[in-house]
């Protein structure tokens, strides 16, 4: 079933190449490489529930949604096309995390169940390095956390007591 999947969505992918251009190539590109990472999930063992899930209420969006096991993972997926100073990952920032939360809360809420289930924040990276080449993927499972635990410069932290301390003469 797997490889039927993976020859419709790359049949589609090509008959799209000939359709009028609406969209600018880096939409395209992250569009292409969500797709790839939907079916690299799917071969880690995924069982993926949605894709772009959005709310009216924010302005935040999950690129894809799915079980990995007994866990709800919430995903994002950034694609760049050869390599870079920094990795594709590097792009989820604070305000990045933070819409990617909110947005997960609204989902999370909407379960119908009375317990809401563990949850992770995975990234996956897409690295097309030529054209025509199959992609490079990397998946960082639990990439960040549900808190925002922002750091203070400011605040001192003491260092554990030591019982047995002398100073030196």
């Amino acid at each position: 079933m797997s490889w039927l999947l993976k020859s419709i969505t790359r049949a589609l992918q090509a008959m799209q190449r000939f359709l009028p251009q609406t969209r600018t190539s880096h939409l395209r590109t992250g569009s292409q490489g969500e797709t790839e990472a939907y079916l690299f999930l799917r071969r880690q063992g995924y069982r993926m529930v949605a894709t772009n899930f959005r709310v009216a209420q924010d302005r935040g969006e999950i690129d894809l949604i799915g079980w990995d096991g007994d866990t709800l993972c919430f995903v994002e997926v950034k694609t760049r096309i050869g390599e870079g100073l920094l990795p594709p990952e590097a792009a989820v920032d604070a305000a990045k995390r933070s819409h990617i939360r909110s947005v997960a809360r609204r989902y999370v809420r909407r379960l119908s169940a009375e317990q809401s289930p563990p949850c992770r924040f995975d990234v996956v990276s897409v690295i097309y390095p030529e054209a025509g080449r199959p992609p490079r993927f990397t998946l960082i499972r639990g990439a960040f956390r549900w808190s925002s635990r922002k750091a203070r410069e400011w605040e001192y932290v003491a260092p554990p007591r030591r019982e047995n301390w002398r100073p030196l003469r």
